[in-house]
């Protein structure tokens, strides 16, 4: 899962959640140089004529807007949420692809997991909700990783 809990000491426990890479740096790699290899196949006929460098620019162009697209995805999912639990505070700090950082902050007798089945942007959106203030945690999970972040909040925001 794309979300990890770690304990810092006895009384304070963290949760970091990021989004899912299902292509990872060998692969993106990989990926790029296949394409280049099979739109360059049939280049292999024209080579010695003069059409070959009528063509290899489309076929650079091509792989280059594939890398863009990718390395744009990769931009895109830089998301970090840090859920700070201790006995008196529970702190959610999200970084954003841009470098914004957005905080919310309230006592940990109040925090309040919700779970909303069909009411948020995404099946299942989890919630939390203190402070007079309700703040999204989560949302680029998929849909069973959600069910699971809200059964662990429930489970580590239940009053002792």
């Amino acid at each position: 899962m794309p979300y990890r809990w770690t304990s810092s000491s006895e009384t304070t426990s963290e949760l970091r959640l990021w989004p899912h890479n299902s292509l990872p740096a060998k692969g993106f790699a990989a990926t790029v140089l296949a394409i280049f290899a099979l739109a360059t196949v049939p280049l292999i006929m024209l080579l010695g004529s003069v059409l070959l460098w009528g063509l290899l620019p489309f076929v650079l162009l091509a792989v280059a807007g594939i890398w863009w697209a990718l390395q744009a995805n990769y931009r895109s999912r830089r998301i970090l949420e840090i859920l700070t639990l201790s006995d008196a505070d529970a702190r959610l700090v999200r970084h954003d692809p841009g470098g914004k950082v957005q905080e919310w902050h309230c006592n940990r007798h109040w925090a309040r997991p919700a779970l909303h089945p069909d009411d948020g942007p995404v099946p299942n959106y989890v919630t939390l909700k203190g402070a007079g203030r309700e703040v999204e945690i989560g949302a680029f999970l998929s849909e069973d990783e959600r069910k699971a972040l809200y059964d662990d909040l429930r489970a580590r925001l239940r009053p002792a």
